[in-house]
């Protein structure tokens, strides 16, 4: 009998799953408003977590929310999903997650950036954005974080969370 194969790579999964368990630390903090799975969040007030905003600086940098068993709350767009205000957050603080790459090419031991200021040289490139190449002025680069490989067909990549920023 002939073995069959599938396919000659597998994809990464979904942006916010957590891609090694050894090393990594997860805290919950209460949201400060609406977070996407795999979207950096910074600190806000008493300890809640926000969105990645325009005025977000690498040191205020605290993790990435964690896709965790929560349904999606669209119907049409399953593969996304996220949390409201005021819900609980899990966020990977140390390890490696799944993020979506949005520009550049990631490659092992690669610079992290996140974009700050929308670029119209790439329309798809939105704020809070993880990205594998530098744009002067309108990304950061994340000092404490690198890419673990590159990305798959979908523009998911493993990102690596070297240490803790913000406790």
């Amino acid at each position: 009998m002939r073995g069959q194969v599938i396919g000659k790579s597998m994809p990464h999964g979904y942006a916010g799953s957590y891609a090694r368990q050894a090393d990594m630390v997860v805290d919950t903090h209460p949201s400060e408003g609406e977070i996407a799975f795999g979207a950096p969040v910074v600190l806000g007030t008493a300890g809640a977590v926000k969105p990645w905003e325009a005025a977000s600086t690498a040191a205020k940098f605290v993790g990435v929310a964690l896709r965790e068993v929560k349904s999606a709350t669209d119907y049409m767009n399953q593969n996304e999903g996220g949390y409201h205000k005021n819900e609980a957050v899990p966020v990977m603080k140390r390890g490696c997650v799944n993020v979506i790459c949005q520009n550049g090419t990631p490659a092992p031991g690669g610079k992290v950036y996140i974009r700050t200021v929308e670029n119209e040289s790439y329309p798809k490139a939105v704020i809070g954005g993880f990205e594998a190449a530098a744009d002067t002025g309108k990304n950061v680069e994340l000092t404490n974080a690198q890419w673990k490989g590159s990305a798959d067909a979908n523009g998911v990549a493993e990102m690596r969370i070297l240490t803790i920023l913000n406790a």
